[in-house]
């Protein structure tokens, strides 16, 4: 996993949200919270890392993505399968792997004194490159 350490100038700490508790995530399975008014897919996988990414189908229009069925590609990356047209998702990017050019959103997420928090869309908001962001945390 990779962590991409943010100064307090490029995420302010009053722009997270708190969205649980790290424990009451089960591994493998999404929950669906409201960030910034933005609907939001918070997963904790079975290795314990944590990913936040739009919780809208594209494909549909329906707010489904926490119900999604986790996993991983071949070479490693993280996935989420819709359960409406099952289509899948990179969790590190937010890409469809059979339709690259459709892509969902993907929020900054971080573990801080056992609460899962998450930030706004960092893919437009912050303009920082899904593919580094998998987990971010506040430089001291």
């Amino acid at each position: 996993m990779t962590t991409v350490e943010l100064t307090r100038e490029e995420v302010r700490a009053d722009a997270w949200t708190a969205v649980c508790k790290y424990t009451d995530l089960e591994p493998g399975r999404g929950v669906a919270a409201l960030v910034a008014d933005e609907p939001v897919a918070v997963f904790r996988l079975s290795d314990g890392s944590l990913y936040a990414v739009g919780n809208v189908d594209p494909f549909c229009g329906a707010s489904v993505i926490s119900r999604g069925i986790t996993g991983m590609r071949g070479d490693g990356t993280a996935t989420v399968a819709s359960p409406m047209y099952k289509d899948v998702f990179d969790l590190a990017t937010g890409v469809a792997l059979d339709t690259p050019e459709v892509r969902l959103p993907v929020f900054a997420v971080r573990r801080h004194r056992g609460v899962v928090w998450v930030a706004p869309d960092v893919t437009s908001e912050a303009g920082l490159d899904a593919e580094l962001l998998t987990e971010a945390t506040l430089a001291a």
